[in-house]
């Protein structure tokens, strides 16, 4: 098919607020999925947790992985986690820290106990299956909107909106024509995403993944490569020359010298230990003491470190 090759909207505010949507949005809804799917079709990446044989858990755990981690440094961790716990109650009947042990370096490591919570109340409620209800999905420890819409689509075929990172900035370059989305997903970024959604279950799971493919190696947050995208004749933010991001100021993602790099050297240590360390050791991963106490004081209250007598430490056993 031919892709249109005007911008799918009337004016490009009118998405930005909770005025109805333009009528020619939704009137080219269905060209813009056919394009970016057909795209899809061609260029998705083969992924294991896209395989048939890593069934709702293996989504489950690489949506986990997955989230301000790029799949590069996801893909050994998460082969190693599936060929030891390729099941929910396999994962929960270890103790909390050893999920913690085999995150390793990926960061974020509460990540690895929200999973393993999830983990616990699948096996408790959901005789070991990761639900198929969404509301069951948003129930479980750990899963937010996002995540419960994404295994929900991506592990069964459901109709959801799936908005990440890389959606979100498709739909704001191609549709609402800046360059990027708003820090946080706003209400009008969800009725867009609801309008944009397709009818169908099947097809409307495939374009989460499709639109999520296209964020992720075409339409990237730095350098997009606008030749080799299939929308790049009707994207609002091209056609109006590629303004400036003009709203707040993006985070950055800093590292060096943070508590969360403070952190990231302590549980290092931890991990490699298999019996509690002592304080002596600890102090030596950071010269800082106020810091490094700091970010200790931060992993304890996050359940990630648990403190014993005698000034020492380890990963958490429950």
């Amino acid at each position: 098919m031919t892709a249109p090759t005007k911008p799918p909207h009337s004016h490009p505010a009118d998405i930005g607020s909770d005025a109805p949507l333009a009528k020619p949005l939704q009137e080219l809804a269905q060209p813009l999925q056919e394009t970016v799917i057909d795209w899809f079709d061609e260029n998705a990446r083969d992924l294991p947790w896209r395989r048939p044989e890593a069934g709702p858990w293996g989504v489950m755990v690489s949506e986990f992985m997955l989230q301000q981690t790029p799949v590069n440094r996801v893909l050994p961790v998460y082969e190693q986690w599936l060929a030891r716990w390729p099941r929910p109650a396999d994962l929960a009947k270890e103790a909390p820290g050893e999920a913690v042990r085999a995150w390793g370096r990926l960061g974020y490591p509460r990540r690895a106990l929200r999973l393993h919570g999830a983990a616990v109340a699948i096996a408790e409620r959901h005789g070991g299956d990761v639900p198929t209800d969404h509301a069951q999905l948003l129930a479980l420890p750990g899963i937010g909107e996002y995540t419960a819409a994404a295994v929900a689509s991506f592990a069964y075929g459901q109709r959801h909106p799936v908005l990440d990172t890389n959606v979100r900035r498709v739909f704001a370059r191609a549709v609402t024509g800046v360059q990027y989305p708003p820090n946080a997903t706003t209400a009008a970024e969800r009725k867009l995403a609801r309008t944009l959604l397709p009818d169908d279950e099947r097809t409307a799971a495939r374009w989460a993944a499709a639109s999520m493919e296209l964020g992720a190696l075409v339409c990237t947050a730095k350098n997009e490569s606008c030749h080799r995208c299939p929308i790049a004749a009707q994207c609002a933010w091209r056609l109006a020359g590629k303004p400036e991001h003009d709203g707040p100021p993006r985070r950055g993602q800093t590292y060096a010298g943070t508590d969360r790099q403070v952190r990231g050297k302590l549980l290092a240590v931890l991990r490699e230990a298999h019996t509690p360390v002592p304080q002596a050791a600890l102090d030596r991963v950071w010269h800082e003491p106020v810091q490094r106490a700091r970010a200790l004081d931060g992993l304890v209250a996050d359940g990630l470190v648990e403190p014993l007598p005698g000034g020492l430490y380890r990963l958490p056993l429950t």
